[in-house]
């Protein structure tokens, strides 16, 4: 049966919604595929759900290739197992709590791993059983603090997850790779841009972790890549430690006053004026100390300081993958009342010739240094005396470090850390995840099974997920024109819209009569019935909407004639009545 416009649950809009913030969300409130019903959370229209349906559809055929069955669980889920995998504290405020009129306590899944693993202990025992590959596509929820971009960042969304189980990391990696394989086959079937990312696990943990990020100048997530193909998320980044320099004719450390020096701007313009080198002085001789607040999950707040080279600023992403699970904020004033050895704006690693920050200094204070501080280096630093700093400052002679945080920001044109060449910087929408989790939910929830030998052995897992809502914004992005919409074929919410413009009713019988030999052929059609509409309006809504091809029959019908519209190409050629159909299957890719 076709969509017919005359009856369609649809409302198109002229004017943008106040608060959209990107092209997608204005273009899918616009053209009738969703509504807002609160912050982050959108009611589903028709036309939406069509789209959304025919990615599922496409999700679900790659996941039956790759060996995956389907299962749904409720979203709706008690506390125990959460509690079991220390994620119901590592969460936060990130999930939805809530509790029965018993004061049990649950939440809204923000992911499912936890309850994937019970099934599986519940239902199998031994190896025999394995290797198994399960998912669903089912609704989570988030609370997020910023919902923003409309489909992009909800606090409800849907996502298809899948879970692996294999005895053997043999067995984890092969099923890893077979997920990883779908994910491409998906992407590519959908039409979608992608690049696949090493990437940091985070709270879901694991040996090995990719992102497959959709190019997009509104994504959120930075992403680096080579020439030589290295890419990865930037909080994955990781940089070897320098190689050690010759610290042999380092002079000796000397301090100086320095008035009204608390920034590295300040500090190098007074470095050049009064102690001149044999080449002038810049931000990357200086050693910046960033005092860091970690608070972890049960509250707990811990001070790190963190000695950078002057001219990079930490990168606050980099900074919670380092330190992760604990959130990550710069110290504030009551941080360092409590500290007032710290002399804000001249911290430094020494104080009067003695460590002062780390385990065993003075301070007691946690310092760690950025990996391009090498040993031997020689810098200029904050004594912990005010109006007063440190030339020729060497580390490994002079001071030492508890060890590496990796947080500063990565620029453009930096070495690859595997040697292929300099670094882009580009932003992406994440669109999945793979994650080979190994052991971690597996000895949290003891799910074991009965090897060859009759041993009980932990089962390894991997998780697998795909944002099929995002994905209807990542594409309603990527497949626009100044009009509307223009969906890829795969997706689109018909094969066909077919307007029947005018005032005569010949428009309007032609129209019926293609509209039942594109069904016959297979195709599924948005047919514009609407009496009393202008054509005007017709094919503004057209554009809107987005269905890749449009027939319109018109004035030409009397002639026999109606117009092909290809909306991605723009092209629009007049074809027989008869013939409209066969030269649109001709025509569609």
């Amino acid at each position: 049966m076709p969509i017919r416009l005359s009856s369609l649950f649809l409302r198109t809009l002229r004017e943008d919604p106040s608060d959209a913030e990107v092209e997608s969300h204005r273009l899918l409130v616009r053209a009738g595929y969703i509504r807002r019903a609160a912050p982050g959370i959108f009611t589903w229209l028709p036309l939406g759900l069509r789209v959304k349906a025919n990615i599922e559809r496409i999700v679900r055929e790659e996941m039956e290739r790759a060996g995956a069955q389907e299962v749904f669980f409720p979203a709706l889920l008690p506390k125990e197992p959460y509690e079991a995998t220390g994620r119901w504290e590592e969460y936060g405020d990130n999930i939805f709590r809530l509790q029965d009129r018993k004061k049990a306590d649950y939440l809204l899944a923000p992911t499912h791993e936890e309850v994937f693993t019970l099934l599986v202990k519940d239902m199998y025992s031994s190896y025999k059983d394995l290797p198994l590959a399960i998912y669903q596509i089912q609704n989570k929820y988030r609370d997020e603090a910023r919902p923003r971009a409309g489909l992009l960042r909800g606090r409800e969304f849907v996502m298809k997850d899948a879970y692996s189980f294999d005895v053997t990391d043999e067995g984890l990696a092969k099923s890893y790779q077979a997920q990883r394989d779908a994910y491409e086959r998906i992407f590519q079937r959908l039409g979608v841009e992608y690049v696949v990312v090493k990437a940091d696990a985070g709270a879901m943990g694991g040996s090995k972790s990719e992102e497959f990020l959709s190019p997009s100048p509104i994504g959120e997530d930075t992403f680096v890549r080579s020439a030589g193909g290295f890419a990865a998320n930037v909080e994955a980044v990781s940089f070897a430690p320098a190689p050690e320099v010759d610290a042999s004719n380092n002079p000796a450390p000397q301090i100086f006053d320095s008035p009204n020096t608390p920034t590295i701007a300040t500090l190098v313009d007074f470095a050049n004026q009064n102690h001149p080198g044999a080449r002038p002085f810049t931000a990357a001789d200086t050693l910046k100390n960033v005092v860091l607040a970690l608070i972890s999950p049960d509250g707990k707040r811990e001070l790190v300081v963190v000695g950078l080279p002057g001219d990079r600023e930490v990168d606050q992403k980099r900074a919670e993958a380092c330190f992760g699970p604990n959130e990550v904020e710069a110290a504030n004033e009551s941080d360092f009342a409590k500290y007032p050895q710290l002399v804000k704006g001249y911290i430094g690693p020494v104080q009067d010739g003695k460590q002062f920050l780390g385990k065993e200094g003075i301070s007691g204070i946690r310092y760690l240094l950025d990996p391009r501080v090498a040993k031997g280096s020689m810098w200029i630093t904050g004594a912990n005396l005010d109006q007063k700093h440190i030339f020729n400052l060497t580390y490994g002679r002079d001071f030492e470090a508890d060890g590496i945080a990796d947080i500063a920001e990565i620029r453009a044109g930096d070495p690859a850390p595997d040697g292929s060449g300099e670094l882009e910087l580009a932003r992406g929408i994440e669109i999945g995840h793979v994650f080979q989790l190994g052991r971690k939910y597996a000895e949290a929830l003891d799910l074991k099974v009965l090897d060859e030998n009759g041993k009980l052995v932990t089962v390894t897992m991997g998780s697998y997920g795909i944002g099929v809502t995002r994905l209807v914004a990542v594409l309603a992005e990527a497949n626009r024109d100044d009009s509307g919409l223009i969906w890829p074929e795969a997706v689109s919410p018909a094969d066909v819209h077919i307007i029947a413009a005018g005032k005569d009713e010949e428009p309007f019988q032609a129209a019926e009569m293609l509209t039942q030999q594109a069904e016959s052929k297979g195709l599924s059609v948005l047919l514009d019935d609407r009496q009393k509409v202008s054509p005007g309006v017709k094919f503004a809504d057209a554009e809107l909407i987005g269905v890749p091809w449009v027939i319109i029959c018109g004035r030409g019908v009397a002639e026999g004639q109606v117009e092909l519209w290809n909306r991605r190409s723009g092209e629009r050629v007049q074809v027989g009545l008869e013939s409209a159909i066969e030269e649109l299957t001709a025509r569609r890719s």
